[in-house]
């Protein structure tokens, strides 16, 4: 009875998040459209699936995934196999990677803009080796007390050159391949994989020194893709050429019987669940050599977290994401560039409460440090981030700013305020900017950024579509920081008075 109650309290909380999304479209339709929308009711049943996907989802991590990174950071650490806890760390990036929905999305759209120009399978592989190796990186780096400030800080500044180098066609896919290259399942084994390993090593604090393998597995895709992009571009500089407003973007026509769709959606789901299934039984049972503990909990754990993942992506097809599509084709036709201002902000902020990924890490966090990490707060302020960096694209469509010129500026403001932060809250702050951009915000931003590229008429849909769910990854990061700063100024003053 207790589970019970537990869920129907998780359930009320999630569609309490999912009120601003209501909220939002309501506004929408009433200050521009002035009409109710077509099929209302399909988009509100879409997002009571949403509501308990994530309730199943979550309930799920708790029982299954987080005990699982616990349990494999600490077997690795109590045998001393340091060369296979980096092997599994890999294996683990690569394998969640290279199925990750939004990441075959944003390749084969690519592929799709480009005529073919881009490989989406070759972008999907590049994306997923990056990870693996940046999450081999990370374990190196907790190991050997490296603090990641200096590892994000040289990343990010590495990518202002390589930025102006790459060709404007790619810088904006290669930002958002980035921000796409963690999920809702990557994101919390990660995390559990990071704490579990600082928790099993004496002497080690878990908040500063477990997180920062999100952050690094943002970074890497980001300047993986562009040296690609230099590459291809420097062997044929004409490779890139020809896109225009449109170019190979049509509507596909999927025509299924609903139990087949069903049917097809879950097959989809839970293949691309096996490959990091696989990984685990395989280090678990192979390497490990250790049975799983409370093998029913687990199992329990993982069906409801498949549940909860297929509730939720049936939810986010009906309910989240026409919304992205529908309020840049609206708002588009307007031409009114502060509504686009103001629901291109409001959208970010109301689907970014509604992650679930994000729930999962800052409530986990919030365990470690309860008075400097309020769920409440810091999942307003990772709104607000959201938020703001929709702004910024916004008005780069208005106003015709360079891309190059916008990402340059937003990373030399984040290295400033990383050099400012308190030192414990950094890696915990660059990884919600990674966790903020999945499987919720990731499909309604990238409908909304293609949409708007189209229906303003741009000269180049690959360069003006994709970008904003990097500047979106990019504002959390800095909005998040700034405020740990004047928390700590202002901690640091009321002791010196």
């Amino acid at each position: 009875m207790d589970q019970v109650t537990h869920f129907l309290r998780a359930f009320v909380q999630s569609f309490r998040n999912l009120l601003p999304v209501i909220g939002v479209v309501a506004l929408y339709q009433w200050l521009v459209i002035g009409a109710w929308p077509q099929g209302v009711g399909t988009v509100l049943a879409g997002l009571f699936l949403v509501a308990l996907g994530i309730a199943l989802f979550l309930r799920g991590l708790e029982l299954s995934v987080f005990p699982i990174g616990r349990n494999i950071a600490d077997a690795f650490v109590a045998k001393g196999m340091l060369s296979w806890l980096l092997i599994f760390g890999f294996c683990l990036g690569a394998a969640t990677v290279i199925a990750e929905p939004a990441l075959i999305a944003l390749a084969q759209k690519a592929e799709m803009v480009s005529e073919g120009r881009i490989d989406a399978w070759t972008l999907r592989l590049l994306v997923a080796a990056s990870v693996g190796g940046a999450i081999v990186l990370g374990i190196l780096r907790s190991i050997l007390k490296h603090s990641v400030l200096w590892y994000v800080l040289v990343g990010y500044l590495l990518l202002i050159p390589v930025t102006y180098l790459t060709p404007p066609e790619i810088t904006g896919l290669a930002f958002d391949a980035g921000a796409v290259s963690v999920n809702m399942v990557t994101v919390p084994l990660v995390v559990a994989l990071g704490m579990g390993l600082m928790a099993s090593l004496k002497g080690r604090r878990v908040l500063s020194e477990g997180f920062g393998l999100a952050a690094l597995a943002v970074m890497a895709p980001r300047l993986t893709v562009q040296l690609y992009g230099i590459v291809v571009y420097a062997s044929d500089p004409t490779v890139l050429d020809g896109y225009g407003p449109g170019a190979g973007l049509g509507a596909v026509q999927m025509a299924s019987a609903p139990v087949w769709s069903l049917l097809t959606d879950v097959l989809s789901l839970m293949a691309n669940l096996v490959p990091v299934v696989l990984v685990v039984l395989v280090f678990q049972f192979l390497v490990i050599r250790q049975p799983m503990l409370h093998p029913r909990r687990l199992v329990g754990g993982a069906l409801l977290l498949l549940f909860g993942l297929f509730a939720f992506s049936e939810g986010l097809t009906s309910g989240l994401f026409p919304i992205g599509e529908h309020l840049a084709s609206g708002l588009a036709r307007t031409g009114g560039g502060a509504y686009l201002v103001m629901f291109v902000f409001l959208l970010g902020f109301a689907v970014t409460l509604v992650e679930p990924a994000l729930m999962a890490v800052i409530r986990h966090a919030a365990h470690l440090d309860p008075f400097r990490i309020r769920p409440p707060v810091v999942r307003g302020l990772v709104a607000l981030g959201v938020g703001l960096g929709l702004v910024i694209g916004a008005l780069r469509f208005i106003y015709g700013w360079s891309l190059d010129h916008v990402f340059a500026g937003s990373l030399g403001l984040l290295a400033v305020l990383a050099v400012l932060a308190p030192r414990d809250l950094v890696a915990f702050c660059f990884d919600l900017g990674g966790i903020a951009t999945s499987d919720v915000t990731v499909p309604v931003i990238a409908a909304l950024g293609v949409g708007l590229a189209m229906a303003t008429g741009g000269d180049d849909v690959m360069m003006q579509g994709f970008g904003l769910v990097a500047l979106a990854s990019l504002y959390v990061i800095i909005t998040v920081l700034l405020y740990v700063i004047v928390v700590q100024r202002i901690q640091s003053h009321g002791e010196m008075s």
